[in-house]
């Protein structure tokens, strides 16, 4: 590898990172443009820490011999897990150090005391180069301050001091490229996490103008929990939010694995929605949610039963009806939701559930979509006048007797 190659790779990685080019395409087509420059890398891994609910990092890996191993690693946010591991590994030492590398001379049986390199060792590779790249202050994102990277080399006697010297300037360019492409991915995470799949989407559009909305014809979900204000008031502080993850987490599970969108948690509610250039098989769709939720409800209940937690249920009322459907707030500070008659209308449908002491409630527009198969499952409960809804209603309920036999689990069409 001579300096052309080197420049050759710089420039590559240059045009690649500002095309957007992906991290696992960035590392692989480094690595092979390394090897056919004469750098006889056997294998490597970058790592870098994300800005994520669920992942606390990425790493991505290249092997020479094409095997099996995943090339994406993604490290999940192990709250109380064991450190042990990573506090044993040569990445931790390095950060500890304030950056900086590491190399080792495997075939002359240097490891540094880590038997994570021992083991590369033994599997045939001959020499070991690893750097961390620490952030500067203001360029730390969350818990995005350093990039991480290893390098092997298979050849007898190892890397040449020149093959170093070529992984010390290039691993920077490439970290750069891999940071660019990973930063890229955090706000798709953070505002689908935080407005909703469909909503972040269309921020992440260009959709942040005040007043910019449209009209949609959706199924409306709107749920919360059975006696929330009781429960706030009489179980411990530190029990309230795990309580309130459970129930949350078993109604956004369901929503989402039906195809639904979650836009709004508040407090102990859920306004979600669904769409479908058909709006019965929106409503199919919500009804498999609903019947999901009943079976996640009950294992949930059934698990914090044992462990000497409170249980609960969830309040839900299902409608069908137009909608607003965009930015609402003042110039520099929106919310992306719906708005319009029919989310009041399914709110006020959710709260009757509590009078007539049933978990879920339909509106009869809702009734009147489904296919007449699950029609068949529902029932009238009676006509109630809404609050601040002009004319009353007829609602449905699941027919307790079909609930009470396991048959009204199971939704077809849609």
């Amino acid at each position: 590898m001579d300096k052309r190659d080197v420049d050759a790779i710089a420039a590559w990685l240059s045009e690649k990172g500002l095309e957007g080019e992906g991290e696992i395409a960035l590392l692989h087509g480094f690595c092979e443009r390394c090897q056919a420059a004469g750098l006889a890398l056997g294998r490597a891994i970058v790592i870098i820490d994300t800005l994520h609910p669920i992942y606390e990092g990425r790493g991505f890996r290249w092997r020479e011999d094409d095997s099996d191993e995943q090339p994406l690693l993604e490290f999940t946010r192990d709250i109380g897990g064991s450190t042990e591991g990573w506090q044993s590994s040569p990445f931790y030492h390095l950060i500890q150090k304030g950056g900086g590398e590491l190399r080792c001379r495997l075939h002359a049986g240097e490891t540094a005391g880590f038997s994570a390199i021992e083991e590369l060792g033994a599997e045939g590779q001959t020499d070991y180069f690893a750097s961390v790249h620490l952030f500067a202050p203001d360029a730390i994102l969350g818990e995005m301050d350093n990039l991480a990277s290893r390098w092997t080399t298979a050849q007898p006697g190892g890397f040449s001091d020149d093959e170093v010297a070529a992984l010390r300037y290039l691993t920077p360019l490439l970290g750069l490229a891999i940071k660019s492409a990973s930063l890229a991915r955090v706000p798709a995470a953070v505002v689908e996490t935080y407005l909703g799949r469909d909503a972040g989407r269309r921020v992440l559009a260009g959709r942040m103008s005040r007043g910019i909305a449209e009209t949609l014809h959706a199924v409306l979900w709107f749920s919360d929990m059975r006696g929330y204000t009781t429960l706030s008031e009489t179980i411990a502080s530190d029990q309230l939010i795990p309580l309130l993850n459970d129930y949350a987490e078993a109604v956004i599970t369901a929503v989402h694995g039906a195809g639904g969108d979650v836009l709004k948690l508040m407090g102990d509610g859920t306004l979600a929605i669904f769409t479908d250039s058909d709006p019965a098989k929106a409503c199919v769709a919500a009804m498999r949610a609903e019947a999901d939720l009943r079976l996640r409800l009950a294992a949930l209940n059934q698990r914090r039963s044992d462990a000497g937690q409170p249980v609960s249920t969830i309040y839900l009322g299902l409608h069908v009806g137009d909608v607003f459907y965009g930015n609402i707030g003042s110039p520099d500070r929106l919310d992306f939701t719906v708005v319009g008659q029919a989310v009041n209308e399914a709110s006020r449908i959710a709260s009757m559930c509590r009078s007539v002491d049933r978990h879920v409630l339909f509106s009869p527009s809702f009734y009147e979509l489904l296919p007449a198969e699950e029609q068949a499952k529902l029932v009238s409960v009676g006509r109630f006048a809404l609050r601040g809804v002009g004319r009353a209603q007829e609602l449905f309920t699941l027919d307790p007797e079909l609930v009470a036999a396991g048959d009204a689990t199971e939704v077809r069409g849609g």
